[in-house]
């Protein structure tokens, strides 16, 4: 396995990590995945801060702290990729099935320092229409 290798296994970590319902629900947990820089584009044009995210996440769909079965839908990713941009820059893509609603989504992670390791930088999601490959 190569350092490029590492550091592409480290940002998917991270991702899933923030798919978690019980991370998603607990600022603690998410909070340091988040770069400070921070910024999403939502499937509905809007953009979020970090300082939106940390407000909103944690009562948005598909963050619970109980993991039953019944705790509600969770984001289900496939075909995650990643490759090495730059040193200490992460791009990885994949699809996401949420409560029957596909997406296709790309997040950039950086590294400024190993102690604060990788953080997600810029996250966007597209929604995937019925019936499209």
């Amino acid at each position: 396995m190569t350092h490029a290798d590492d550091d592409v296994n480290e940002a998917i970590a991270g991702e899933l990590a923030l798919l978690d319902p019980a991370v998603r629900a607990s600022r603690a947990r998410f909070e340091p995945l988040l770069d400070s820089e921070f910024v999403e584009v939502g499937s509905s044009g809007r953009r979020y801060t970090y300082e939106d995210m940390v407000a909103w996440l944690p009562d948005h769909e598909g963050g619970s702290p109980d993991n039953s079965p019944d705790g509600g839908p969770r984001y289900e990713p496939s075909s995650i990729e990643g490759v090495v941009l730059a040193p200490g820059l992460v791009h990885l893509t994949y699809e996401t099935d949420f409560d029957g609603r596909r997406a296709r989504r790309s997040s950039l992670w950086r590294r400024r320092s190993e102690e604060t390791g990788w953080r997600m930088y810029y996250h966007q999601g597209t929604p995937v229409p019925s019936g499209a490959e």
